[in-house]
């Protein structure tokens, strides 16, 4: 069975001009050469100092004339002004579109063929993202992908990330496909390295279930300890950054309690290691 829904709280932008390669290349985490028709990678625009600003998934339209952008519609005005700042003397122009943005999982969706789509790069479970001209009349309610990816314990941008404060791997970009370590130098490149060759994570963005999950920036407790902060949530599932020394605790907010869930794609260190 196909499940397929749109996500209205999507847009999408076409970087176009002969430079768009080499432009985003030197701006965002991931490896933007990799993007293909049937081919779409996931990344992230960071600070200068290396702290998430933003992240997007890249597609390229058949023709190989644009790179098409599907981000946050709250931010699309916003990355379109900070990745203008850059343009210098680039051939490179940035606009929007007002195509629509899908996402399917499950069994293969019928309309793949027709659409400029790909498999989502982070998980093969996550399913595929499509981009149509506009909004598919009999596409599920975005709620039950939203569900979907609690489930897989992927972030959801700024719901799940802290613009000017939340390292890559903090939010789990390695383990889901959204760095390439062997691109070349990116704006905030730094300090996403040496927090990975020198194991400075101390906190991750983790699944959590509950019955009474609390909104988000609501601070979850290890007895009188602060051991981290709740994210998105719908459902019972949800997503907290948490220090990862009280992985293993037992949690509550607000009085409730609460379970954390490490996903199969996560490999973390045993506490022994720290």
């Amino acid at each position: 069975m196909t499940h397929f829904a749109f996500l209205p709280d999507r847009a999408v932008l076409a970087i176009s001009g002969a430079d768009r390669v080499s432009f985003l290349q030197g701006l965002v985490s991931n490896d933007v050469a990799a993007v293909a028709p049937g081919q779409a990678v996931w990344t992230a625009f960071l600070t200068p100092q290396g702290k998430w600003q933003a992240d997007f998934f890249l597609f390229a339209e058949a023709d190989g004339e644009r790179l098409l952008l599907d981000c946050e519609a709250a931010q699309a005005d916003m990355l379109r002004q900070r990745l203008a700042r850059y343009r210098l003397r680039s051939d490179v122009s940035i606009d929007p579109t007002g195509f629509a943005v899908h996402a399917a999982w499950g069994a293969v969706p019928p309309m793949l063929d027709s659409a400029i789509g790909a498999p989502d790069p982070r998980l093969a479970e996550a399913g595929w993202r499509l981009i149509l001209p506009r909004p598919t009349p009999d596409a599920a309610d975005h709620a039950a992908y939203d569900a979907h990816r609690l489930a897989l314990g992927l972030p959801d941008g700024s719901r799940d990330c802290e613009e000017g404060k939340t390292l890559l791997l903090e939010a789990n970009f390695e383990a889901l496909n959204g760095i390439s370590w062997t691109k070349g130098c990116y704006m905030g490149q730094e300090l996403t390295a040496r927090t990975r060759y020198r194991g400075l994570v101390r906190r991750k963005l983790l699944p959590v279930s509950g019955a009474a999950l609390p909104p988000p920036g609501t601070p979850l407790m290890h007895g009188e300890k602060e051991a981290g902060i709740m994210a998105s949530s719908r459902d019972g599932r949800g997503l907290a950054m948490l220090r990862l020394d009280h992985r293993s605790a037992e949690l509550t907010a607000e009085g409730h309690s609460v379970q954390v869930h490490i996903p199969s794609w996560l490999t973390l260190k045993t506490e022994a290691e720290g």
